[in-house]
């Protein structure tokens, strides 16, 4: 029965160390097969990009053109607003950094300067995205543009050895509301689906294989299959 075991364990990984990944696709995506892709044009390059929202907690840089005294650094406060010089509270959250400078200006123009000029750049990003479960460096992230599921997963380098990529879970708030869905990173990979979008406060989870656990506990627990199981792949 030993051995009729060990066979059996053999087989199954041989059998899968020679099966390999074969991308399938969806209708709508052309593939080119051996490549090249061609360079994509210029409007390609920002088609993908989202235009960064101001949320709480974000620090800003805030210039006013040639009048050094209200450059300021400011943080934006829990309930999204910040205090400047001359313009007293203002409301920061879910505005761009343009959207802002614009606002400033107009709250400047005609009391204090005649014509201002502001900019207003992120120096400090604290909306993230929570990435935990079987991936090798859980954590936050802050989130700057566009960021899909497939990156989010690249920027906790990578999956774990565990893994289950079919079981990969974003939870999500939306007008207060929980919100949760499944998504198969091996069919987002094959091109089978789209790599969805991700927002901040996002939390992404990734499942763990209880099997391959179980199947790398197996083996490290029993030299003598490890040997058997490596002459067969060699």
């Amino acid at each position: 029965m030993k051995f009729w075991v060990l066979g059996a364990c053999i087989a199954a990984l041989a059998l899968g160390g020679c099966a390999g990944e074969k991308f399938v696709g969806r209708p709508g995506l052309e593939f080119v097969p051996g490549g090249p892709l061609p360079a994509p044009e210029r409007s390609d390059l920002v088609a993908g990009q989202r235009e960064y929202l101001i949320g709480p907690y974000d620090e800003l840089k805030v210039q006013v053109y040639g009048i050094d005294e209200l450059e300021r650094t400011v943080q934006v406060d829990a309930s999204g607003n910040i205090s400047l010089p001359l313009v007293g509270g203002m409301d920061a959250a879910g505005k761009s950094p343009l959207e802002l400078a614009r606002a400033i200006e107009t709250s400047l123009r005609g009391r204090y300067v005649r014509d201002p000029q502001v900019t207003v750049n992120v120096s400090k990003v604290n909306q993230l995205v929570t990435i935990d479960g079987q991936v090798k460096k859980p954590g936050m992230y802050p989130i700057m543009g566009k960021l899909t599921l497939m990156r989010s997963v690249a920027l906790a380098e990578g999956a774990g050895d565990y893994a289950d990529l079919k079981y990969v879970v974003v939870f999500r708030t939306v007008n207060a509301k929980k919100m949760a869905a499944l998504y198969d990173l091996r069919s987002i990979r094959q091109g089978i689906m789209d790599d969805p979008e991700l927002y901040a406060n996002d939390l992404i989870y990734v499942g763990e294989s209880r099997g391959t656990r179980l199947f790398q506990t197996f083996i490290q627990a029993s030299p003598i299959l490890t040997t058997a199981v490596l002459a067969v792949l060699n």
